[in-house]
């Protein structure tokens, strides 16, 4: 039976308009509660902030663990594991292949970025403690990039392909019909050509790991060998992704304060994902068996928010049975940051509303369950609460915290008269905040471990600096936490799509966002 394409279409409007609408109508309601019923709103702030602080101190014993994981794991020998698990038994284990017949294959997606951005990257994957020939390279880079761009490719692929199994140069051509200007769009196309690349050789696709990081992104010295021995030790190898922890070191000593901090926290909260094992949704850098990709059709070509969008694809595709494996290996990344602070505040914003644009995956997955009717229902239902929740979370947390909780107190003596819960209400949730103070000192401390070494040139005033900026944790929950995420559900629910913004890297160059196709 065919669908009504416009039935089709007012169902895909209405699950747009959903995140939205159910977050703008939340905050209103809290301020309509604050104004003209004070003593409900001072009752319902309370609970909201103890429910919020509650929440911080539990994801805050996630995090504990997960650094653990982190620093356990640093030191592993790999290879030496893969060695012990996989290679004497594996017949009798989950290890049916051996890491001979493994072949990598790194992509990176590449727009206007400069060798000073893809050269690090490329000599990161060349120092890594693993047979280099079994690594093959690709640059899929945009033909509107220019032809300075290629030219500054070829010249990295002259400089380096005798390292490695192979090194290639993938074009992705501008224009084509179907597709919108983004990165999920030149990474399909590169993948679609190692496809044929592969056919050629006749290799087989589930022995082919492919790992799509962003041209800044730079492979810890264990990455390929963690990889190898997860992918290996899985028993359903092929219908999983496997998510390294970003960490964004690049250029942490050099970036603003205001951007450090925002990265830290977010390397944070992919840590927690991973320990979540039952949410954890593929993040930036991530690797997958080509085998997935071929079968789910590769990444969309006409969405911004395609590392996450390929984890759904997959798990519809999969009928649920769809995984993320977390390795507790970095990947280290650029921080979005500028000259001056405004400037770094706009990058960092418009990153921040990119990442939120994520918000398209439900849509796009509400729509694949109404013609799915392998997937539970109840499965269905877990599983839309949990991205509508998330986004939800995102888009209101920081504005009742930060904008509407302090307006019982500011607006005390109009709004409750006489009223005890007015007079009780800021030391009732100043105590609830200041049991925050434990999990920003927690962070800080981590954020310290995991600092890279300080460049002799700079003074040691910067550590200083290292400890002094959590200080801009409260003006980024007021400006950046959850504005960005509102921004991004107010769009799609008026029909306002988000152009991609590529992030600007360092020694790389910026763009302004293009406009979506339709």
């Amino acid at each position: 039976m065919k669908s009504n394409p416009q039935i089709e279409l007012r169902w895909r409007r209405f699950f747009e308009i959903l995140p939205g609408f159910l977050s703008w109508i939340f905050l209103v309601g809290v301020v309509f509660l604050v104004f003209f019923a004070p003593v409900l709103g001072a009752l319902f702030l309370i609970a909201f902030i103890l429910y919020w602080v509650i929440r911080v101190l539990y994801l805050t014993v996630l995090l504990v663990f997960a650094y653990r994981h982190l620093r356990k794991q640093k030191n592993t020998d790999w290879l030496a594991l893969i060695e012990q698990t996989c290679r004497q038994k594996p017949k009798q284990s989950a290890c049916d292949k051996t890491i001979e017949e493994i072949q990598h294959v790194v992509l990176f997606p590449v727009y206007k970025e400069k060798e000073d951005t893809l050269i690090p990257s490329v000599k990161a994957v060349a120092g890594n403690h693993y047979s280099l020939k079994k690594i093959i390279v690709i640059f899929a880079v945009e033909e509107r990039g220019g032809r300075e761009v290629l030219e500054a490719a070829e010249e990295i692929r002259r400089r380096y392909r005798d390292k490695f199994g192979d090194f290639l140069i993938y074009v992705h051509p501008d224009g084509i019909e179907g597709e919108s200007r983004t990165k999920g769009a030149n990474i399909t196309w590169a993948a679609r050509k190692l496809k044929e690349y592969l056919d050629e050789r006749k290799m087989a696709y589930d022995n082919v790991l492919v790992s799509c990081l962003d041209c800044d992104t730079r492979v810890s010295r264990s990455y390929f060998a963690c990889l190898t021995y997860h992918y290996l030790s899985n028993p359903n190898r092929t219908q999983a992704s496997y998510q390294p922890v970003p960490v964004y070191h690049n250029n942490i000593w050099q970036a603003k304060s205001f951007a450090r901090v925002i990265e830290m926290t977010s390397s944070f909260w992919q840590l927690i994902e991973g320990m979540k094992r039952e949410k954890f949704v593929t993040f930036s850098s991530h690797s997958l068996s080509m085998k997935t990709l071929v079968e789910v059709d590769y990444w969309p070509v006409d969405m911004i928010s395609d590392d996450s969008a390929i984890y759904w694809r997959a798990y519809v595709h999969y009928q649920g049975r769809y995984h993320v494996v977390p390795m507790y290996v970095t990947v280290s990344m650029d921080i979005a940051t500028a000259p001056t602070l405004w400037e770094t505040v706009c990058n960092q914003y418009k990153q921040k509303r990119r990442w939120a644009w994520g918000v398209e995956n439900f849509p796009m997955v509400m729509m694949a369950f109404r013609h799915n009717s392998k997937i539970p229902r109840i499965e269905k239902i877990r599983r839309a609460t949990q991205i509508l929740g998330e986004h939800f979370t995102w888009a209101t947390w920081a504005i009742v915290i930060g904008w509407l909780s302090p307006l019982p107190i500011l607006l005390r003596d109009y709004l409750f008269a006489q009223s005890v819960i007015g007079y009780q209400f800021p030391s009732i949730t100043g105590m609830l905040f200041n049991l925050t103070g434990i999990s920003i000192l927690i962070c800080i401390l981590i954020s310290m471990s995991l600092l890279p070494k300080k460049p002799a040139n700079l003074p040691r005033t910067q550590m200083i600096k290292m400890f002094t900026q959590w200080l801009f944790t409260p003006l980024i929950t007021l400006f950046i936490a959850s504005l960005p995420s509102l921004d991004a559900q107010t769009r799609l629910m008026t029909g306002r799509y988000l152009g991609f913004w590529v992030t600007p890297k360092l020694g790389g160059s910026t763009e302004e966002g293009v406009r979506r196709k339709k």
